[in-house]
């Protein structure tokens, strides 16, 4: 293949599909995609949810700009979480609901008395909580797939096991090439995640520092059984979370391991951890684990994300560094990615996001 596109967008997981999905009315759009196919690594690995604290402050505008996009496509169902803390933690927990809360996230301190209603068979050394009703699973599977077929829809090309091998300026665009075919385009986004600083490398960019950090979840049999309406349930020191899924519990360390850009697998450490962990938070057996996955989030220096043209690299655009929020986020970050790609205007989902916040060129 040898044709020519507008814009050329590398990663089909999440990311890369909820902008080609954006920019695909507008423009000739290829999605690259280095897997058999689009979503293998972090995206089709994610325990994903929607809360309004997760990523703090700097994510907050972009996790409620997407909120309503996501509830209306039936694409959360509610759950509500809790950042659980002992006595000694409750300074911070306090601190939690009250930073939160004057932002206009709905959060509210709870005691022992609440925290054991919605944690059967919870320790007694957890002793309060911040409660957020409004946190919700996301449908990961299901939005992928409207962002991949809506993106199909309109026009956008899907190209599979394209690893990209070569970035390379002509003209005023750019041709890239992977094993057994390239191709032409006016502008490249680079949507890898993981692999996002080694493409920009490719095409003559600096490396911005976007780390790759593992994150690993097991799923168990437990007895008791964990209640359907199981909050998602986070120490307030981020070293662990479970939420039920269907009759089972996904567990996670919280673990932010420093890694490379790979097909991660978990290791038995951080499995032993998070059970550990675990059991010092609720009395449950656990019967049996039943599955182990490690995923790769990636982040730049500051933990924002990064959403804009490079400051010195002319039509080499970088939409990369969403963590583990990038999912909650997809909407308003993809709408808010299209527009800074292809000159539109901000609308009623972006108008309150400050494009600045997220620029690459903060750290030039």
């Amino acid at each position: 293949m040898n044709e020519l596109f507008d814009v050329a967008i590398i990663g089909a997981g999440m990311a890369g599909a909820s902008l080609a999905a954006e920019c695909a009315p507008h423009a000739r759009v290829l999605l690259v995609e280095a897997e058999d196919a689009p979503g293998y690594h972090t995206t089709g690995r994610s325990a994903a949810f929607w809360e309004e604290a997760y990523g703090g402050p700097g994510v907050l505008p972009l996790t409620e700009a997407s909120g309503r996009f996501l509830r209306d496509g039936g694409y959360l169902t509610p759950r509500g979480a809790l950042n659980i803390g002992r006595e000694s933690d409750r300074p911070k927990v306090e601190g939690f609901v009250e930073r939160f809360a004057a932002l206009g996230v709905r959060v509210e301190l709870l005691g022992p008395a609440a925290l054991a209603e919605r944690v059967p068979g919870i320790r007694d050394r957890w002793t309060c909580a911040a409660w957020e009703p409004d946190c919700a699973d996301i449908d990961v599977a299901g939005l992928h797939q409207h962002y991949l077929s809506a993106a199909n829809r309109t026009g956008s090309v899907l190209r599979v096991r394209a690893r990209i091998e070569a970035i390379e300026r002509e003209g005023a665009g750019w041709r890239l090439s992977w094993r057994g075919g390239e191709a032409r385009a006016g502008l490249v986004a680079d949507a890898a995640g993981a692999w996002a600083d080694g493409l920009a490398a490719l095409a003559g960019a600096q490396p911005l520092g976007i780390r790759p950090l593992r994150r690993t979840v097991v799923q168990l049999r437990t007895a008791p059984v964990p209640p359907a309406d199981l909050p998602l349930t986070l120490g307030i020191n981020e070293d662990f979370y479970f939420k039920p899924q269907g009759d089972r519990l996904w567990l996670s360390p919280h673990d932010e391991t420093p890694d490379v850009a790979r097909d991660a697998a978990p290791e038995e450490l951080d499995i032993a951890i998070a059970i550990d962990r675990m059991e010092q938070v609720v009395d449950w057996q656990i019967e049996a684990m039943e599955r182990r996955w490690a995923g790769l989030r990636s982040f730049a220096p500051d933990r924002l994300p990064v959403y804009g043209f490079d400051p010195r690299i002319a039509g080499f655009f970088w939409f990369a560094g969403q963590g583990g929020f990038g999912i909650q986020t997809a909407p308003a970050a993809a709408r808010l990615g299209a527009q800074l790609l292809l000159g539109l205007p901000a609308d009623e989902l972006t108008e309150r996001i400050d494009p600045a916040v997220y620029a690459p060129g903060r750290f030039a």
